[in-house]
């Protein structure tokens, strides 16, 4: 091919992720996604994740190959998550990353997940502004950051959760009022139903003293707790799944556009999977409108983890002819995001 075309691969926790990406556009991609075989451990485990990111590697390449209707030949760089994430998971993408880069005889980029979520809407909206704010919002990860050029400038962190990120806490009211794992899409369904205003949980680290752009949700879920403990009769779990997505969704919806407001940037981008829960995302557009802020969130099957994303981030990358990684570069399951690359920004390649 003529054209740069990078291969992307994500296994940072429960999917397997594989894309194909060139100059922007999102030629082929496959999923599969081991979240049946932690139902029963109501989370992820680790181990289990490892051993099926193994059986789906090879099948999921291969049918991101013949959905691009590409050769592994024609490949030109990989791009591969290798940070944060379940250590043995990320062993394993990263290990296929740098097996395919070596087989094709390609540069390998070592990627960092959150940046990723932040790439793949280039895929569906075009570059991003030269400076907005992005608000990432998943099951481990509960960030604002002011984002830039995102093959080229560090990434600035305004605030991070300093406990349950929004993600883990659906996970864990869900269980609280016996709704299936995983609890964002179970919470989702359940609150259509509910009153979002029958009850008054807190707005967490919201008040005037507060640190403005810090998230915390572990004592949101301790006070949807204390309140079903109180309960003697039956539940109702529509009205507490639609009162405590309401207490999320508002939450995020206050920061996000305060700190836009204050980065004096007019476009935010929301990405990560609890970016695909229905109320988050209406209530978030609904604030931005009267804000006039521009919001931009990607399709919402890219939302949550997929290989499109790091291969995004990898075209990014190649096309503004950033330097690679080595092939011995290491996993870091708790890397923190200062730029696209695992481990930070460099200049672009000489010569």
């Amino acid at each position: 091919m003529s054209t740069p075309l990078v291969l992307g691969i994500e296994t940072s926790c429960d999917e397997t992720g594989v894309g194909l990406v060139s100059e922007g556009r999102l030629l082929g991609d496959a999923l599969a996604s081991s979240m049946d075989e932690h139902a029963r451990f109501g989370g992820v485990v680790p181990e289990v994740a490892a051993r099926a990111h193994l059986e789906a590697m090879a099948p999921m390449v291969r049918t991101a190959l013949r959905r691009a209707e590409v050769d592994l030949a024609d490949v030109t760089a990989v791009a591969v998550t290798a940070g944060p994430g379940l250590s043995p998971a990320l062993q394993v993408g990263l290990a296929a990353g740098k097996a395919y880069a070596l087989a094709a005889g390609v540069p390998l980029y070592a990627v960092h997940h959150l940046a990723g979520h932040a790439a793949v809407d280039v895929l569906d909206h075009g570059p991003l502004p030269p400076r907005c704010v992005a608000l990432i919002v998943s099951g481990g990860h509960t960030s604002l950051l002011s984002v830039g050029d995102l093959a080229r400038d560090e990434v600035v962190h305004l605030g991070d959760t300093v406990d349950d990120a929004a993600g883990e806490a659906f996970d864990k009211v869900a269980r609280l009022i016996g709704l299936p794992y995983p609890g964002g899409p179970a919470i989702d369904r359940a609150a259509r139903e509910g009153d979002p205003h029958a009850i008054a949980f807190p707005r967490p680290l919201t008040g005037p003293s507060d640190p403005p752009w810090t998230f915390s949700f572990s004592g949101l879920k301790t006070a949807v707790a204390r309140w079903v403990e109180r309960q003697d009769g039956p539940l109702p779990v529509p009205d507490i799944a639609a009162s405590f997505q309401e207490a999320v969704a508002d939450t995020l919806a206050r920061k996000a556009v305060a700190a836009c407001a204050d980065q004096g940037a007019d476009t935010l981008l929301m990405v990560g999977g609890v970016a695909a829960n229905s109320r988050v995302r209406g209530l978030v557009e609904e604030r931005c409108a009267a804000a006039g802020i521009t919001l931009r969130v990607p399709p919402i099957r890219l939302c949550t983890d997929n290989g499109a994303m790091v291969a995004a981030l990898g075209d990014l990358l190649v096309r503004a002819d950033v330097e690679p990684d080595p092939l011995d570069v290491a996993a870091d399951p708790r890397a923190r995001l200062t730029g696209a690359l695992l481990h930070g920004t460099r200049p672009v390649a000489v010569g």
